[in-house]
């Protein structure tokens, strides 16, 4: 089964940035792009299959077509379930929290979302907002929406390339304006935004906010996790590899590769390669591709052993 390069829907959001065209060559008719969705199943945007025998066709109907390339390991899982993004956040974002699956199931018919970010890149002095710089009442917390004083105890963490930020559902969060994200997430795009900065959207009238439900599912507590890799750099043949994060939904390694770098894709776990810097040849069984800064690939399960040949930096995600 081959490697698949994808193309990557774009989403416009007012506070995008032009980074992702500029840099990392994306394309679309949009003045802006705030958000490429590098490996997408969701129905508000799909990857599209570049080149091969499936050209054109997007993830999904790929999918139907050839069962079993997601892997073993995806099979407790409802349907396919991760979301990878790129994010440029030219300006910030707004104040918002994701809800868990239980209550997004129940109210919004997906799952719920947990996320973890990769500071890609980031101007000098950027921050975002990360949980509560103390735990607070659910009164407390509903009020300080209501009187705009929600900023005041919210947890501002500067932000260096190379940060990772694990995002559990119920995390109050808010990326930073000058801040580009690989943003690995479950497949959803539930988002309930508390605080906007008094912005209007296209329409002239200002974005809507999901203020009770938010009250209802966040965690008014401070963040549980550091700001870094879950695992130390580990040497390796053709690089560097670091565990970023683990857990149930995704497992997502940083792949720094001056050389070749020997990868396998066995029956457990399809692999998503995205590109961050650089410049890469990928070989498998079934062909060679050639990688440069932004693409994104998609390895079937059970693909075997391929190797990446070259000088680059890459986000390596699977299931385990």
């Amino acid at each position: 089964m081959g490697i698949l390069k994808l193309t990557a829907p774009c989403k416009d959001y007012i506070w995008g940035g032009n980074r992702l065209r500029e840099e990392y060559g994306k394309k679309t008719d949009s003045d802006k792009i705030a958000e490429s969705w590098e490996l997408s199943c969701h129905k508000d945007g799909q990857s599209v299959i570049e080149g091969g025998e499936f050209d054109g066709k997007t993830l999904s109907e790929y999918f139907e077509a050839n069962k079993g390339v997601l892997g073993t390991n995806c099979e407790r899982f409802e349907y396919f379930p991760i979301l990878i993004k790129l994010i440029d956040a030219k300006d910030n974002l707004s104040v918002q929290v994701h809800p868990s699956n239980e209550y997004a199931l129940k109210v919004e018919g997906e799952y719920g979302k947990t996320e973890m970010w990769y500071i890609v890149d980031c101007n000098e002095g950027a921050e975002l907002l990360y949980g509560f710089k103390h735990e607070i009442g659910e009164e407390e917390f509903a009020e300080r929406i209501k009187n705009n004083t929600l900023l005041e105890v919210t947890n501002n963490v500067p932000v260096h390339k190379g940060d990772v930020f694990f995002i559990e559902s119920g995390t109050l969060h808010a990326i930073g304006k000058g801040i580009l994200i690989a943003e690995i997430q479950q497949n959803s795009n539930t988002t309930y935004r508390i605080y906007d900065y008094g912005r209007v959207g296209a329409d002239g009238k200002p974005r809507q906010l999901h203020i009770d439900k938010a009250v209802e599912v966040t965690d008014r507590v401070p963040p549980k996790y550091p700001t870094t890799a879950q695992g130390a750099p580990e040497k390796v043949e053709g690089g560097v590899k670091t565990l970023l994060r683990s857990c149930e939904y995704f497992n997502v390694n940083k792949l720094e590769i001056d050389g070749a770098m020997k990868l396998n894709a066995d029956e457990k776990s399809f692999k998503s390669l995205l590109f961050l810097d650089g410049r890469a040849e990928i070989v498998s069984a079934d062909g060679r591709a050639e990688a440069v800064k932004g693409d994104s690939f998609f390895v079937p399960a059970g693909s075997g052993e391929f190797t990446i040949n070259g000088k680059c930096e890459v986000i390596l995600s699977d299931i385990i």
